[in-house]
């Protein structure tokens, strides 16, 4: 009996390790973007190619995180926000690892390819490229700006829920990707101020590192600033409605104000709680985005 149970828990884990490689919490707030992209487009999606769509495009975006875990595999042990990931910490040999997320980056885009269609899949897997082998194997290690110019692949997801419905590109689905690229910067360097020290220990030039902490909390203010402009632009272009306008400024504002006590009055949880807010700024604004969509002004 206590030999199953032992069995039941080491699968329970291993499930859950597997799990933890597909960074299911990034992947889920992804996919929101990506719903609000295909809803957008003025079409009403059926269920079969939302799910299509979603499903490939997460099993892609899970895939690309788990390779990150393999490649990061080495400094991710040495960082406290990372040291318990399960390929850092042995509990998943790195050649599994690797099977499983090449297996699920295969999977999502065949099911983009044959289901949905061919730009979407294209997309999705110059997206998976740009995070998992652009930036983790080369601008994380390479420049300060690894986060500016390696967000664009985070940022894809609208535009590819936005191709599946359509299969074109957009400038309306640009703007959508303009907001997710302009909200990676700040979004990220609040939390490498709160991790400087895990950073500069594995050598990775991250912005406080490399300019300081001070330097960087002035540019993580400035960026909320242009964030604020950019999300005006769907309502600038007629996308979006004043329901919209309301939301977007105050999140945005509430945005600002953060980064403002982190540059001028923090103290020590400032910011992460900078980080965490940035968070639920992204998926709250989107989900406005949604809900003024359906909102008929007269």
């Amino acid at each position: 009996m206590a030999r199953t149970h032992a069995l039941h828990a080491t699968a329970r884990w291993r499930w859950q390790d597997y799990l933890m490689l597909t960074k299911p919490k990034v992947v889920a707030l992804l996919l929101l973007t990506a719903l609000v992209g295909m809803y957008l487009t003025g079409q009403l999606p059926g269920p079969g190619l939302v799910f299509l769509s979603l499903t490939g495009i997460g099993l892609a975006a899970g895939g690309a995180a788990a390779i990150n875990h393999v490649l990061d595999r080495h400094i991710d042990l040495r960082m406290a926000r990372t040291h318990h990931r399960p390929v850092a910490r042995g509990r998943i040999e790195t050649r599994q690892a690797m099977t499983f997320a090449l297996a699920l980056c295969a999977g999502g885009i065949a099911i983009l390819w044959l289901g949905v269609n061919g730009l979407t899949a294209w997309l999705t897997a110059a997206s998976l490229i740009g995070y998992a082998v652009v930036y983790t194997v080369w601008l994380k290690r390479a420049t300060p700006q690894n986060i500016v110019i390696g967000g664009l692949a985070g940022a894809m997801p609208p535009l590819l829920g936005w191709t599946s419905m359509t299969g074109t590109l957009d400038p309306h689905a640009l703007l959508l990707v303009a907001i997710i690229f302009t909200w990676t910067p700040p979004h990220f360097w609040a939390l490498a101020i709160h991790r400087r020290d895990d950073y500069a220990r594995v050598n990775i030039p991250m912005l406080p590192v490399t300019h300081g902490i001070e330097f960087t909390k002035t540019c993580v203010l400035l960026y909320t600033l242009l964030l604020t402009l950019v999300c005006l632009l769907p309502w600038l272009v007629g996308m979006a409605g004043p329901g919209y306008l309301i939301g977007s400024l105050c999140l945005n504002l509430r945005f600002v104000q953060w980064a403002w006590r982190l540059k001028f009055s923090p103290d020590e949880q400032t910011a992460i709680q900078c980080f965490k807010f940035s968070i639920t700024h992204l998926m709250v604004l989107f989900i406005v985005l949604l809900a003024d969509h359906w909102i008929d002004y007269g």
